[in-house]
């Protein structure tokens, strides 16, 4: 939620903001809440009961959900020093708290198993896809890692599997302008108009009529991947919103119908360290029958 603002706003702390404004909860329990960690700023760091209130700033809070539904695969850490953390994620977990999932998620999964309290994702993937999601540890060298994804310094390796096509010829390139569905807010599409996204693709392997892919994303426009392949005519295997919704986001997950889309390897330039990072996923996607 945003605070308000308004700059002559009597809050002196977001503590006293939240007590007054979602009094129903109770100050004594937001207080808990905050020693606990579970309200956080824009960064995802953790505001202690004493953080003042800045108006306009962003505040996301851990909701307690009595109904919230278990995501039955792990997380691995495949990388981490004391500067960054690679995780391996699973299908179907979302890397930060989001609609029903507030304990599963990546973010606090990781949180509570390593008890790095200011752990905090420099990007994101969607939670359909499984593998690598990068983590920063320190709050100070945040804004250096994520200066890499905002100046597209970062190579990003994904793979898919989806139908194979012998008319298309191999490798190719896809550059469309991707704006959000006018009737559907979960959804994607290509419109008309000057590109803003732009991904590199190229046949890895085929198995009968199916075919695994690698995809590399120039641009980051959300869902880019699924609707790329889904535009070429080769829509992503396991994919429940494109070409059609097959199972709306707030359904229940089928888990033995994942997404076949992987964040496979990732490669940069530490801006700390000057050495070069390089991480690949241990996760294999699974064939269609």
């Amino acid at each position: 939620m945003a605070l308000p603002p308004d700059k002559t706003a009597s809050w002196s702390t977001v503590l006293d903001y939240l007590a007054d404004r979602l009094s129903a909860v109770g100050r004594d329990s937001w207080h808990q809440r905050m020693d606990r960690g579970e309200v956080l700023d824009e960064s995802a760091q953790a505001l202690l009961p004493d953080a003042p209130f800045l108006p306009g700033a962003r505040v996301y809070y851990y909701r307690h959900l009595a109904d919230e539904p278990d995501v039955p695969f792990q997380e691995a850490v495949v990388f981490q020093d004391d500067h960054l953390l690679v995780a391996d994620k699973p299908h179907f977990l979302p890397v930060t708290p989001t609609g029903r999932y507030v304990q599963q998620s990546l973010l606090v999964r990781l949180k509570n198993r390593l008890g790095i309290d200011t752990l905090s994702p420099i990007h994101r993937i969607d939670r359909e896809t499984a593998g690598l999601v990068v983590f920063s540890l320190r709050p100070q060298d945040r804004a250096a890692y994520q200066g890499l994804f905002r100046d597209r310094a970062v190579a990003k390796t994904y793979e898919a599997i989806a139908p194979f096509d012998e008319r298309l010829d191999w490798p190719l390139e896809r550059r469309s302008r991707i704006v959000e569905e006018a009737d559907a807010f979960f959804r994607m599409t290509e419109a008309t108009g000057e590109p803003n996204s732009e991904t590199h693709i190229d046949l890895l392997e085929r198995r009968g009529e199916w075919a695994r892919y690698a995809l590399k994303p120039v641009t980051g426009k959300r869902h880019q991947l699924r609707v790329h392949m889904n535009a070429l005519g080769l829509p992503i295997a396991g994919d429940q919103f494109y070409p059609r919704v097959l199972r709306g986001p707030d359904e229940a997950e089928d888990f033995a119908h994942p997404l076949r889309l992987q964040a496979k390897a990732i490669r940069f330039t530490d801006p700390l360290t000057g050495a070069l990072r390089h991480f690949e996923s241990q996760q294999a996607l699974s064939w269609p029958d």
